[in-house]
């Protein structure tokens, strides 16, 4: 029964020191002195103000690559459109060219003679 003790001891012993490397929100209401209860929510405050910094820069970095994107989008959008004018310009142009091609009459036709009676 006292091996039973001194294990259970030892292995609670153990659990806590582990508990405080690990940096986590721990259970303040198990500390009975009022410094050591302190120190825990002090303790829990720094981790998690830590741990919103850390969100808030990560949140950062992804908005900051989302803005870069939207930008490289956009001036691909405006060169793209631009490619699409000038392309419209030269099949406007084009299809003017071949009206007046089919509107004037060939240079090789010799005018028809008249049919005489």
């Amino acid at each position: 029964m006292r091996i039973f003790v001194a294990v259970s001891v030892l292995a609670m012993c153990v659990s806590s020191v582990r508990a405080q490397d690990i940096p986590g929100i721990e259970i303040c209401t198990a500390e009975k002195a009022m410094d050591r209860r302190t120190s825990c929510l002090q303790s829990n405050i720094d981790f998690l103000q830590k741990t919103m910094t850390k969100q808030s820069l990560d949140q950062q970095q992804k908005l900051d690559a989302a803005n870069r994107q939207i930008q490289a989008l956009k001036a691909a959008l405006i060169s793209q459109q631009g490619a699409i004018d000038e392309l419209k310009a030269s099949q406007a142009k084009l299809a003017d060219e071949l009206k007046k091609k089919a509107d004037a009459p060939p240079k090789d036709a010799t005018p028809a003679k008249p049919a005489s009676k």
